[in-house]
């Protein structure tokens, strides 16, 4: 699906349009760099997207480079502002909260209905009007993403330029996701780097689904698993952050995955309801076990973006 746009004046020559663009991912690290070389943005809690103007029209898509244009039908309306014949924008799809603080799980349910709340974030510009703008210093792109997107509805991912421990305690005590440091005057970087990095204020991971438990016909819980190799090993069972809602849509998306035997690799003695590990969720945890069990785990939502 595409938003047809009024066509704009070229400005400067035509260079090649790259397409999608493999997203630069930030590495997880141990704590939050000091120093001037680095400038902080908020860690944002959404969907990863890029934003592509071309031929008149307008896709989003997902970090894995599905066409989500329909889904985000608001962001396109938003983006659709934007006054530029050709743009790649690098950004994440989130549901505002209060004091900066963004939901994956409302998130989850705005995408549920016609997503009146989410926005765009825009942190950073790949190409614009024939231009790739790639090899550009961090800062000087985040200062032509800013100019081109100030008339339009598509927030700036503000870079605060303070000692970064500093702002992660800040960051941490108003409830935010956590902290991305990027180093001032780096390229856009390809695939994981450590010119990017990320610290969290809670930990996060994406796990496949192993199987679900059932107290009678009330449901009691996700199994969680984690791959090592080809082997799915247990990681846990996440008793907690499901609403009627929630269970009824995983009752139905886990159903058509039943089997009759574990997908783990070294059985558990627990009883439950076994599925294929296609369903990737998103958890929430306190820490990890020595063995790589997670403790006080919470579901966030289901992941289809990855």
């Amino acid at each position: 699906m595409a938003f047809q746009r009024r066509k704009l004046v070229a400005v400067g020559s035509k260079a090649h349009y790259p397409g999608f663009i493999p997203p630069a991912l930030a590495t997880a690290v141990g704590s939050v760099p000091g120093g001037q070389r680095w400038i902080h943005e908020i860690k944002f809690d959404g969907y990863r997207v890029q934003v592509h103007i071309k031929d008149e029209a307008l896709r989003v898509f997902t970090r894995r480079g599905y066409d989500w244009t329909r889904r985000f039908r608001k962001v396109a309306a938003d983006a659709w502002q934007i006054n530029a014949e050709t743009a790649i924008i690098d950004g994440e799809v989130v549901v505002p909260g209060e004091n900066g603080t963004t939901d994956f799980a409302a998130l989850q349910n705005e995408l549920q209905g016609r997503s009146k709340k989410i926005v765009l974030v825009a942190f950073d510009l790949l190409y614009l009007n024939g231009y790739d703008y790639r090899k550009l210093p961090l800062l000087e792109r985040k200062a032509h993403l800013k100019k081109l997107i100030a008339a339009t509805d598509v927030q700036f991912s503000e870079s605060f330029e303070i000692e970064g421990p500093e702002m992660f305690v800040h960051a941490c005590k108003v409830g935010l996701e956590g902290v991305v440091s990027k180093v001032r005057d780096s390229i856009y970087p390809w695939g994981r780097s450590n010119n990017w990095i990320k610290v969290t204020c809670r930990q996060r991971e994406t796990l496949p689904i192993a199987g679900f438990a059932l107290d009678g016909d009330e449901w009691d819980g996700l199994y969680v698993g984690r791959m090592k190799g080809d082997q799915l090993v247990y990681a846990g069972k996440v008793d907690h952050g499901f609403d009627k809602r929630t269970v009824t849509e995983l009752r139905q998306r886990l159903k058509p995955l039943i089997r009759r035997t574990q997908p783990y690799a070294k059985r558990i003695a627990h009883r439950g309801t076994w599925v294929e590990p296609k369903l990737l969720a998103e958890i929430e945890y306190r820490g990890k076990s020595a063995e790589g069990k997670l403790r006080h785990p919470f579901f966030k939502g289901l992941r289809e973006d990855l």
